[in-house]
């Protein structure tokens, strides 16, 4: 950053990335067949078909909000990245059936601590769609948000944001 920079505020890009919070195929959230998520409404980001059946934080931050049905939480990071993971479609209705929570609203978590185990052939067994949006509910503070494609493990990065 040159004195120009310093004495005038312009700031310098950050990039912050978001990592998978579970396994699976991503997919744009744009395609997601819910309104509320591919009208982008809540947020950009991105969608999981999952693979697997745990759920873990993407990054190092405080649960806003883990439901007690355990179908979705929203998470803070300490870079200011306000995130909703919601565990399939109008899976509310299941009132948790299928869903086990292992935090609490508030709890501080690291990156990859296991946050909600679920039941996806159960889920699926029961009528609903398991995709999961993965989504930047605070899209407004960012200039960017870049989505990953393809197959993708806990710890992958499937969003970059720029600040």
């Amino acid at each position: 950053m040159g004195l120009f920079d310093k004495l005038f505020g312009k700031q310098e890009e950050v990039k912050i990335e978001i990592t998978a919070p579970l396994e699976g195929e991503l997919v744009p959230v744009t395609q997601v067949m819910d309104p509320t998520f591919s009208a982008e409404i809540l947020g950009k980001g991105i969608a999981i078909r999952p693979t697997g059946n745990q759920v873990v934080a993407p990054f190092d931050g405080i649960i806003e909000t883990i439901f007690d049905t355990g179908h979705a939480v929203t998470l803070a990071s300490k870079d200011g990245v306000e995130v909703l993971i919601h565990i399939g479609l109008e899976t509310v209705k299941l009132q948790g059936t299928h869903y086990t929570t292992h935090a609490t609203n508030g709890q501080e978590v690291k990156k990859g601590q296991l946050l909600i185990t679920f039941d996806p052939k159960g889920i699926a067994a029961d009528g609903y769609d398991t995709i999961t949006p993965i989504v930047v509910c605070n899209t407004d503070n960012f200039s960017q948000v870049e989505c990953s494609t393809g197959t993708v493990k806990i710890g992958d990065t499937i969003l970059t944001l720029t600040k």
